[in-house]
C-alpha cells in the first residue's frame, strides 16, 4: 500500500487486482444486502490526473480514499518511485470482463458519449459470446458532484435485456441486479457517482472507467502494445488528440507537488 499525495494505492499487479475482485465476487452473497455505511466495492484508478484534481477537492480525495480498490494507474505514479507497478483502469476492466464471461458474471455499461455504450456491448459480445450483460445505457450526463444535470433526466435511457433476449427502454435507473458495473462518465463526476448511488443500486462491484468505452467499440484507436508497454500511451494519445495537451499539464503539476 502506498500513500501519494494522501490518498492510499494499492501497490498490486494485474493479477493481484483480478483476483481481488473476483474473490469479492465469489463470497459476496447473492443480493447485495445493504450496511449501514454503504454497500458494494468499487475500484478507483488514480493516476497524476486525478491526484492533482483531488488536491482541490476534499470529495473527491475522500472517494478515493474510501475505495476497495485503488489501482496504481499510469507511470506518472511509477516515474516519481511511489508505486512499483502499473494497473491501467482500461486493462483491468478487459481483465474483468474476461473473468465475467468464464465465471458468469454480469456486466453493466454505464455512460459515454450518445451510442459507444451499446457499441461497446456489440464489441465485447462478438469477443466474449458467453458474456452476460445486464444492461447498457449511454447518452447521458452528471454534473461536478456526480449528479445528473437537468437533460440528463429527459435524455437518458438504459437498455436493458429482458428474458426473450430483447431490448427495452427502462427509466433512467431501472438498473437491474449487476455483478459488475462500468460507469464512464469522466474522472471526478464518475467516480462521485458511484458514491451517491451505489448503496442504492443492485451492483456488488463499480469501476469508474473514464474514456474506456470509446477505446474498445473503436471509436478512437488504442496505442499498439509497444508503445503502452514503453509507457508512451499518453503521447499517442496526446497526437490524436491535441485537447488533451491541458490535461497532460497535470503531470508536471504532480511533479511539482511530489518534488517541492
Amino acid at each position: 500500500m502506498a500513500n501519494v499525495l494522501g490518498v492510499k494505492i494499492d501497490d498490486i499487479t494485474m493479477e493481484e487486482a483480478v483476483e481481488r475482485v473476483k474473490h469479492y465476487l465469489l463470497t459476496e452473497p447473492k443480493g447485495k444486502v445493504l450496511q449501514a455505511k454503504r454497500a458494494g466495492f468499487y475500484i478507483v484508478t488514480p493516476n497524476p490526473e486525478f491526484l492533482v484534481a483531488a488536491q482541490n477537492d476534499k470529495v473527491f480525495k475522500s472517494i478515493l480514499k474510501m475505495a476497495d480498490l485503488s489501482i496504481p494507474d499510469g507511470v506518472g505514479l511509477k516515474l516519481t518511485g511511489k508505486v512499483k507497478n502499473t494497473v491501467y483502469g482500461i486493462d483491468l476492466m478487459e481483465e474483468l470482463i474476461a473473468l465475467s464471461a468464464d465465471y458468469g458474471f454480469t456486466i453493466g455499461l454505464l455512460g459515454g458519449k450518445d451510442g459507444v455504450a451499446k457499441k461497446t456491448s456489440e464489441c465485447l459480445l462478438r469477443n466474449y459470446p458467453k458474456l452476460k450483460i445486464s444492461y447498457v445505457s449511454s447518452g447521458g450526463s452528471v454534473d461536478k458532484d456526480g449528479n445528473p444535470e437537468e437533460v440528463y433526466s429527459m435524455k437518458y435511457k438504459v437498455y436493458r435485456e429482458n428474458k426473450e433476449n430483447k431490448t427495452s427502454l427502462h427509466t433512467p435507473y431501472s438498473i437491474p441486479h449487476t455483478d459488475l458495473l462500468f460507469v464512464a462518465f469522466g474522472h471526478g463526476k464518475q467516480e462521485k457517482w458511484i458514491a451517491n448511488n451505489l448503496k442504492e443500486i443492485p451492483v456488488k462491484v463499480a469501476m469508474g472507467v473514464g474514456g474506456a468505452f470509446d477505446y474498445i467499440s473503436g471509436e478512437i484507436p488504442r496505442a499498439p502494445r509497444i508503445i503502452r508497454s514503453l509507457g508512451f500511451e499518453w503521447l499517442f494519445r496526446l497526437i490524436l488528440q491535441p485537447w488533451r495537451i491541458k490535461r497532460q499539464l497535470a503531470l508536471l503539476k504532480y511533479l511539482l507537488l511530489i518534488w517541492i
